[in-house]
């Protein structure tokens, strides 16, 4: 007896539901320093703003769904999810409606308007971020404190400051909720590393690509090579959490193998040249969201050719013909 059935044939146990609760679980440390570590200046509003982001994206996903007499798809995660790496993203000043209109933009826009999860073409969080970025910039450039202004630490390195690595690590100091401590960021990484819900492809081709090229522009720049500055780019900033929660979502990044050190290599550049060379310091999630609208042009690229393909052919009967 042979049993048939159509394509796929190899699979396991998890589910769209067990990897968004992964993803969910990783990103508490970082969330939670964020929240431990502002608490002195702004209090709860870091703690509000993510419970606002998450409570948001479920909301709206629940009520398009409903108005549009769709199933309830908020159980699976996915919107706690977009709502936390969109807190992920917030200064810890933000007002208490700017989550709602970044989850609006996220969930409705970017997401159930095309069709929903995994039919969304960039991802929402960062969308939303984007949307808020570019709709109120100085609220979500702001970073101060009882109206004294505080630098990021990208700003401060663009204006050839020095910064503590130990600091940069623990996070002490400012920046978005989520983004600041490297060791918080890192632990969540290492969780999803090892359920091995995400390959360390895309993240760590990223990371290394940002830094080498970063490294090649101050050559060029006649900056020389600095290790130290280097390592402060990679632990500054929403690199890392960038690399490690942003880029490797399964819907807005290539399924190829070739396709995802394209991605991450595309990335790389991008996030190198706004640091470097672009008006602001940060760069992280514009270079994601062009990656994401890149994708099927990489994918196409990138796909694997049957065996026995024409091209194959081809190639075989070269090196036949040639031996």
């Amino acid at each position: 007896m042979y049993n048939v059935s159509i394509s796929p044939h190899v699979r396991d146990k998890s589910s769209t539901k067990k990897v968004m609760r992964d993803v969910a679980i990783a990103l508490i440390p970082t969330l939670g320093w964020g929240v431990y570590h502002f608490w002195a200046d702004y209090k709860a509003n870091p703690l509000i703003l993510i419970i606002i982001s998450i409570l948001s994206c479920v909301a709206f996903e629940a009520g398009y769904e409903l108005l549009a007499k769709k199933p309830i798809t908020v159980f699976d995660y996915s919107a706690v999810v977009t709502g936390m790496i969109l807190a992920v993203n917030l200064p810890p000043s933000a007002a208490w409606w700017m989550p709602i209109l970044g989850s609006a933009f996220a969930i409705i826009v970017t997401k159930m308007f095309f069709g929903g999860l995994g039919q969304n073409f960039m991802n929402p969080a960062l969308a939303g971020r984007c949307f808020l970025m570019i709709s109120f910039t100085q609220r979500m450039t702001n970073f101060a404190v009882d109206a004294t202004s505080a630098a990021t630490p990208l700003a401060a390195l663009r204006n050839g400051e020095t910064l503590d690595l130990l600091t940069l690590s623990v996070g002490n100091h400012n920046g978005c909720i989520g983004e600041v401590s490297s060791l918080a960021i890192l632990i969540g990484a290492a969780y999803l590393l090892i359920k091995k819900v995400i390959s360390p492809r895309i993240p760590f081709t990223y990371i290394l690509s940002t830094v080498v090229i970063i490294a090649v522009i101050r050559l060029i720049q006649g900056e020389g090579f600095d290790f130290t500055y280097l390592l402060m780019q990679t632990l500054s900033g929403g690199l890392l959490v960038g690399a490690f929660f942003m880029a490797t979502d399964y819907v807005t990044s290539p399924i190829t193998i070739k396709g995802q050190y394209v991605f991450a290599l595309i990335l790389g550049l991008l996030t190198a040249l706004f640091r470097t060379l672009g008006s602001t310091a940060e760069g992280v999630s514009y270079a994601i969201i062009i990656g994401n609208i890149l994708v099927p042009i990489i994918e196409k690229v990138t796909v694997p050719l049957p065996f026995g393909s024409e091209r194959k052919v081809k190639k075989i009967r070269e090196g036949k013909n040639n031996g």
